[in-house]
């Protein structure tokens, strides 16, 4: 893989943390006070909840065209001609960076912003190591659990899993380059947009 962030003006800023975090509305305002930013849309195996879009939301695969593209990637010896910049399998899904996508814009100079989990997040940093990794924290556990229960679109033992996914999370902060703590969306919002250099 080439680090397409040394090579450009342009770089991979990622935000990741635990499920429930906020991490999805804090891009969303993000991208519409820097409108020159690039979202990296990601692919998923996982069903579209109501009111996503497929190529909006994410690109939904089903686990087969998923599975599809991790074998030819496992196969294909040039790192150009891969379907996925990382990908990972989260709470029985899987989850992946289209690679084409993320290096036109970086060849282009542009910023890309990636909204992915931690251990993609890490999977990019290995191979990008200019990208900045930006972990978003909930307030407590306790405030996450009832985030997570507030959205009313997984049962029970799915937060149960969420949660229990989310503590092996919070213990990776310490390989992140920064940690913000999502108790005031505004003002982290503010907090993630004082570290990416733009207008």
């Amino acid at each position: 893989m080439t680090s397409g962030a040394s090579a450009a003006a342009g770089n991979i800023y990622i935000i990741t943390g635990p499920s429930g975090v906020g991490k999805g509305t804090l891009c969303a305002l993000l991208l519409q006070e820097h409108p020159a930013l690039c979202l990296s849309i990601s692919a998923t195996s996982r069903g579209m909840r109501p009111g996503e879009r497929d190529g909006v939301n994410y690109h939904f695969k089903t686990r087969i065209e998923f599975e599809a593209m991790i074998e030819h990637d496992r196969r294909e010896q040039d790192p150009r001609r891969h379907h996925l910049l990382e990908w990972a399998e989260y709470n029985g899904n899987f989850y992946g960076t289209p690679r084409a996508a993320v290096e036109s814009a970086l060849a282009g100079g542009k910023h890309v912003l990636l909204e992915i989990e931690t251990q993609g997040a890490l999977l990019v940093k290995s191979k990008f190591p200019a990208a900045c990794l930006i972990f978003i924290a909930p307030p407590s556990m306790e405030e996450l659990e009832r985030r997570l229960r507030g959205r009313g679109t997984e049962a029970d033992a799915e937060v149960e899993n969420r949660l229990r996914i989310a503590r092996h999370e919070m213990a990776l902060q310490p390989e992140f380059d920064h940690v913000l703590v999502n108790a005031d969306l505004r003002r982290c919002v503010a907090e993630v947009r004082a570290l990416i250099p733009v207008p």
